[in-house]
């Protein structure tokens, strides 16, 4: 939104059109600030359904959701799997990227394995557990997380190579569920006992 007013405000610099013209200026003069009137007023009008247009581009995923529950998590669907869901207390290999607005929080979508968590644990945010039940494997969602099912009214303060998370800040997070290790058939039973 910075932005936006920064663009905008920087539109607005040619106000300099309406400045009467004093008595020593030319008629020619005065014409060709009527004509940068009109041009003025016509960049103000692009200015604005810019501007426009760049706060609804930049609203959260939320305004995109499929599905909102009734905590507020707002989901959208990238990809939906065929495979198992995971249970409670069920080991779960998931891929992730989470933002706190522009700010990177964490990416195991760049690491060489998922990340293992036990479904229900307490170990992600709550709006994180709250969905991956309802995920099966091969799902790819990005979870729009409202600050109370984050990190809460405290936020998390820096630390090595994570930034600080204001107070009941608004987390996306992209997530896929990758594997259920009890769920999945064993490699050994789908390529043989050789």
């Amino acid at each position: 939104m910075m932005k936006s007013t920064c663009i905008f405000l920087s539109l607005l610099a040619p106000s300099a059109a309406f400045v009467a013209p004093s008595a020593s200026q030319s008629s020619t003069r005065l014409l060709a600030q009527s004509s940068s009137r009109a041009e003025f007023l016509r960049d103000v009008t692009t200015a604005v359904v810019g501007v426009t247009a760049a706060a609804v581009v930049q609203q959260p995923f939320a305004a995109f959701a499929d599905e909102t529950l009734p905590s507020g998590v707002a989901i959208k669907v990238v990809k939906s799997g065929e495979g198992p869901k995971p249970d409670i207390g069920e080991l779960a290999a998931i891929r992730f990227n989470s933002f706190a607005g522009e700010n990177k929080i964490d990416d195991v979508f760049a690491t060489p394995e998922p990340y293992y968590t036990r479904v229900g644990s307490g170990g992600l945010i709550k709006g994180v557990e709250e969905v991956l039940p309802k995920m099966r494997v091969g799902d790819r969602w990005i979870l729009t997380i409202p600050g109370n099912l984050a990190f809460g009214a405290k936020g998390r303060p820096a630390s090595a190579g994570k930034p600080r998370i204001p107070a009941n800040c608004e987390i996306i997070f992209e997530v896929e569920m990758v594997g259920l290790p009890g769920k999945e058939p064993e490699l050994i039973e789908l390529i043989g006992d050789a």
